[in-house]
């Protein structure tokens, strides 16, 4: 007689308790000393290490795939036609010019209104398109580079407690970054140093670099008590030629694809689901486009063998991510006991690998 299925998990089953002085509000002084969970998925066990020994989980064969995408200083603070405060943050470009943003506050912010921030440039509220989001344009002497440039801000996370500062602007991004477009750093690779990206590739392995601008709904929570009825905001993505050969030769060879971060995971998970039909292993094929795959248990993983990740917020998008790929009860398992460790978390906290 067959078992009968795994009840269906809700928001609830991804809450655990987090105390307030665990969540980093710096980073740490050296990236890669960092500390690093290594959950191992076929025991449930986890250990304890630094990341400047991620090394050495590699082997020769392996492809370690990055997120190049760089945070841009999308958080632009100034003052309504009132002069009250107001905050607008840009998202994606539009072919046309205009922005995407969100806006605060959100209520007051309606089509027509302006946002003055200075030096003749302000933002203007041209439309409201749904979801929170605004299509704004930026007006004045500068071009939109400038205006991030002269009056943005990095767009630290919510539960950050602190206005940003100068080291932000270089610690709230990856050694590797190099295409603009992100709202929030894919802080998986927060701790990687150029010395531990030589130690990789040492060691034989390839590096593939992809691209997915993180948007604000990275952390937005799942509200709904089933998670099947949360709506992803898209992400826009890029998975170049060179990627998609290193990908492909490795799992060709029998190595390893290792996903370093979520962004990154669902990256290569949205070209896998492409071709749904196509017999394993899946192969790649070089593209653009924009991305709404959600990621959740149960969920058949079919090109990322292994994970590099950082610890994040209950009820999330990116811990079902996770638990899906480590398993539900490992994963909650290892977070209680990160949790015990002491471990810093969330974007500049530690680390965790699951093999």
């Amino acid at each position: 007689m067959p078992a009968p299925p795994a009840p269906r998990l809700t928001a609830a089953d991804f809450d655990y308790s987090c105390p307030p002085e665990l969540v980093a509000q710096q980073p740490a002084p050296d990236r890669a000393d960092s500390r690093l969970l290594v959950l191992d998925r076929a025991t449930g066990t986890p250990s304890h290490r630094r990341f400047r020994d991620f090394p050495s989980l590699l082997t020769p064969g392996d492809v370690l795939v990055l997120n190049v995408s760089r945070v841009i200083p999308a958080r632009l603070i100034g003052v309504r036609e009132n002069g009250r405060p107001a905050e607008v943050l840009l998202v994606h470009p539009a072919p046309d010019g205009t922005w995407l943003a969100m806006v605060h506050p959100g209520g007051k912010l309606k089509a027509g209104r302006r946002v003055h921030l200075g030096e003749a440039t302000e933002v203007e509220v041209l439309e409201v398109v749904g979801g929170g989001l605004r299509r704004v344009r930026l007006a004045g002497p500068l071009d939109a580079r400038g205006v991030m440039e002269r009056f943005g801000t990095v767009p630290l996370p919510p539960y950050i407690r602190r206005a940003p500062d100068a080291r932000d602007r270089e610690r709230y991004q990856t050694v590797y970054a190099r295409v603009d477009g992100s709202v929030a750093a894919p802080t998986a690779g927060l701790h990687f140093t150029p010395a531990v990206l030589g130690e990789v590739r040492a060691r034989e392995v390839a590096v593939a670099e992809v691209v997915l601008h993180v948007g604000p709904g990275t952390f937005k929570p799942v509200e709904v008590d089933d998670p099947t009825r949360h709506v992803m905001h898209a992400e826009w993505f890029e998975v170049p030629a060179a990627a998609a050969d290193a990908i492909n030769r490795a799992t060709a060879c029998g190595g390893r694809v290792w996903a370093v971060g979520t962004t990154a995971a669902r990256v290569l998970e949205t070209l896998a689901s492409a071709a749904a039909a196509a017999p394993a292993p899946v192969v790649l094929h070089p593209t653009s486009g924009w991305t709404d795959l959600f990621i959740y248990p149960p969920f058949r993983f079919r090109v990322v063998d292994a994970l590099l990740t950082n610890f994040h917020l209950p009820r999330s998008t990116l811990l079902m991510l996770v638990a899906a790929f480590a398993g539900h009860e490992a994963t909650m398992a290892a977070y209680r006991a990160a949790v015990c460790e002491r471990y810093r978390l969330y974007s500049y906290g530690d680390a965790m690998a699951i093999v």
